[in-house]
């Protein structure tokens, strides 16, 4: 990894790796560290800031890494911007890691808690975009960089309502309890109970919205770009309606399962990337 960043001069590196992979940019970091010509890096973070979450296990855990991850970008004094985008613009499956890839529901809802809790839905298009804008700003250089777009804050009951709108009938809904969330966060089964532990903290600690942007280190998106718009949910649940129409067999199956029992979508391999920029 030192010699191509070294040979390339590469000057923006921007990693992607997940899962099991978080401490692999150890190796990374100290690459960049001994080259010298990285102007500014991007750590797989990607979600909730993860200095003000604290999940349970197994996510506690994920967090925990990427922690020290953050810790030693700093103590090498290399340049950074940490992304928090918190969630993707689709329906917020809580076993399922890829759910900008799956359908929103189109036989019941399962709403968490009391389905109230807000959290900030951002299209992977915009994720993209605004990362981009960023490792080019002096003004996020060495900061936090928060994705809050007002118009993308629903709670779980407004995702459900709006998504009715789009398809043109109303679904049954079925609250899935804290405890449910915990238990399948306690059977470990990697990918799956990570993302039950985060969602718990997303819709039932409220971990998006339960602190304000008060450190020297916080900047937000919107305030830095006032005149670029993000998509709205309702338009990326648009896309999801026309795959439907454009597809007569995108049905949902026969609900067959009590309603406590929560449906695994079907997932895609977890992607695992790192991304060196040449500017």
């Amino acid at each position: 990894m030192e010699k191509v960043l070294r040979e390339y001069k590469i000057e923006v590196v921007i990693s992607a790796v997940g899962g099991e992979s978080i401490l692999d940019q150890f190796s990374l970091i100290e690459a960049i560290k001994n080259v010298n010509t990285v102007k500014r890096f991007v750590p797989s973070e990607f979600g909730h800031d993860i200095d003000r979450a604290e999940p349970v296990e197994p996510g506690l855990t994920m967090y925990e890494q990427k922690s020290k991850i953050r810790r030693q970008i700093e103590e090498c004094g290399i340049p950074y911007s940490y992304i928090c985008c918190n969630s993707i613009a689709a329906w917020p499956y809580h076993d399922n890691t890829h759910p900008a890839d799956v359908l929103p529901p189109l036989d019941r809802f399962q709403i968490y808690g009391d389905g109230t809790v807000k959290a900030y839905f951002v299209a992977g298009s915009d994720i993209g975009k605004f990362t981009v804008m960023s490792i080019d700003d002096d003004r996020t250089l060495n900061k936090t960089v928060h994705f809050q777009p007002p118009s993308n804050l629903l709670n779980m009951n407004e995702m459900a309502s709006l998504w009715e709108t789009k398809i043109g009938r109303v679904l049954p809904r079925v609250n899935i309890t804290e405890q449910d969330l915990l238990q399948r966060a306690q059977e470990m089964r990697i990918p799956q109970s990570v993302v039950a532990a985060i969602t718990h903290d997303i819709f039932i600690n409220g971990c998006q919205i339960n602190f304000s942007l008060d450190k020297t280190t916080d900047v937000e998106v919107c305030s830095l770009y006032p005149n670029t718009s993000f998509r709205t949910i309702a338009e990326c649940f648009d896309d999801f309606a026309k795959k439907i129409s454009d597809n007569e067999k995108a049905v949902s199956k026969p609900v067959t399962a009590s309603n406590t029992d929560i449906f695994v979508p079907t997932a895609k391999p977890e992607a695992l990337a790192i991304t060196a920029i040449c500017t």
